[in-house]
């Protein structure tokens, strides 16, 4: 039987002796350059240099090596046209059938400190990703990889002679989205103003935020496990589009949180948050923050789920719960609801400064993730009273929460929950109108703005409603209007000098 002719030339060597090995097992006959001959031949396994097979020694300290009509024209002829056919045999080109290609490590080269630009140039792969390339527009009759997870697969098979069309496309679509983003990061380093963005993994939904509306979920590559990407689905039926963005929202409000928390979000809005001494008293906490809007909700918990906490989020109807983890007795008892979606992510804040896409209308909207918090403010009491203990600790709360609410926002909030969320109206009374109906002769509460009072009405509604401290950001030219109610009703006001409107 003729064999086959794999070509292999990689940077990362994870795999690679036992995926060459079960080549060979599989009639495959080795072709490599450099670093990757070295490693198979130490080996003990029979390989051929790129030069013995092109009759043309590598030059230019390897920067030309595979840059060869006998390694492209082997790669490139379709096998399925007569005269590609009678070209490889009048030029004596034998085919390739298996590429196996990783690139210069560029991305981590210019991450180190001392990487000059001279050494970035030196790891921009040139031979690497034109027979990426290659291989991936032939992939009807050229088997291409550029990831050692692959491999097993690959082997498997060939073994079993599933390595069809489709397969086979599927290598390809990878391979040209790595070699996307490879670019991209060479862009990158040349303009720092340019963004990375490399999606590889394509989930269809069942559908968007309406039934008319079609939807897809693209993850990263090997999405964080702090993300909803990176999430974890234990239990339930597949998550829709609303489920995902509402799951964001929920899990980006905990990470706020380093004790026992637990959100419940509707709508892209949270609708309760409570803190507490462990995950029941939170979650207590939070249901009581607001029992008819968590019904359908999505729930995320910065703690394990236990057995008592499962058993009362059992008895109403929740689309989503996100956790670090569940015990099996809490399994025991959820997973009893067929459709209720169990996720396990790590609900803890990226230590690096991360970006954020929004997509409009022929663009894409950048900024950097609103990482501020309370301990970053120049706190200033502008009022003639001060805020007590109690509301200071309802400010902390209050503030974690309000930058996750769409503004115009609005929150009230004790030390130990939320009590009342206004979101999204068009001016800030409103806002501050129905969350202070939520208001029911509750001790300690606080309200937060998560941006300025352009006049004095909000200072003079909530001080109707018993109000007697408000933290906002301040820095209308009305500040002292609001500032002149609030000594009027009583109330103490502090000024964050950080606004955190959220659209």
């Amino acid at each position: 039987m003729t064999k086959r002719r794999a070509l292999l030339s990689v940077s990362d060597k994870r795999g690679l002796i036992e995926f060459t090995k079960g080549l060979v097992d599989r009639n495959f006959e080795l072709i490599s350059t450099g670093g990757t001959y070295s490693t198979l031949k130490n080996a003990g396994i029979e390989v051929k240099q790129v030069s013995e097979i092109t009759g043309f020694p590598e030059i230019m300290d390897g920067r030309v090596k595979t840059l060869h009509p006998a390694v492209h024209g082997g790669i490139l002829a379709n096998r399925s046209i007569p005269a590609h056919l009678e070209a490889l045999e009048e030029h004596k080109i034998k085919p390739i059938d298996l590429v196996c290609v990783n690139l210069y490590p560029f991305k981590e080269t210019i991450a180190k400190p001392d990487c000059t630009e001279a050494l970035a140039i030196e790891n921009i792969d040139i031979g690497g990703p034109t027979m990426l390339r290659s291989s991936a527009k032939n992939f009807k009759d050229v088997i291409v990889t550029v990831d050692p997870a692959d491999y097993p697969a690959i082997l498997e098979k060939l073994s079993e002679g599933t390595d069809d069309y489709e397969y086979r496309k599927e290598l390809a679509v990878k391979v040209f989205d790595h070699t996307a983003t490879y670019d991209r990061q060479i862009v990158n380093y040349f303009v720092d103003e340019n963004i990375e963005l490399s999606y590889t993994s394509k989930e269809t939904l069942r559908y968007g935020e309406n039934p008319q509306q079609k939807a897809y979920f693209y993850k990263e590559l090997n999405p964080a496990d702090n993300t909803i990407a990176g999430a974890k689905q234990l239990h339930g039926k597949e998550l829709s589009y609303n489920n995902i963005r509402d799951a964001d929202a929920a899990l980006e409000v905990v990470k706020e949180f380093t004790e026992p928390a637990v959100v419940a979000v509707k709508h892209m809005n949270p609708c309760g948050v409570g803190i507490g001494q462990d995950v029941f008293e939170a979650y207590s906490n939070a249901y009581e923050a607001d029992p008819v809007s968590i019904f359908g909700g999505i729930i995320a918990l910065n703690r394990e789920v236990t057995k008592q906490v499962a058993e009362e989020m059992s008895k109403i109807f929740l689309e989503v719960i996100i956790a670090p983890s569940f015990t099996e007795e809490a399994l025991e008892v959820l997973t009893k609801k067929a459709n209720l979606r169990l996720l396990t992510c790590r609900p803890e804040k990226s230590e690096e400064e991360t970006m954020q896409y929004v997509s409009v209308s022929g663009g894409l909207l950048a900024q950097t993730v609103d990482s501020l918090g309370l301990g970053d403010a120049d706190l200033k009491v502008v009022t003639e009273k001060q805020a007590s203990a109690e509301e200071e600790k309802a400010f902390a709360l209050g503030w974690k929460v309000v930058k996750h609410v769409k503004s115009n926002a609005i929150v009230l909030a004790t030390a130990t929950r939320t009590i009342g969320i206004g979101a999204g109206q068009m001016n800030r009374v409103g806002s501050a109108k129905i969350a202070l109906e939520k208001l029911e002769g509750q001790e300690g509460v606080i309200l937060a703005s998560d941006g300025f009072f352009p006049m004095g009405d909000t200072v003079e509604l909530a001080a109707k409603y018993g109000i007697k401290a408000i933290i906002q950001p301040g820095g209308s030219i009305k500040d002292q209007e609001s500032i002149d109610e609030a000594n009027k009703a009583g109330i103490a006001m502090v000024l964050t000098g950080i606004r955190h409107f959220k659209h």
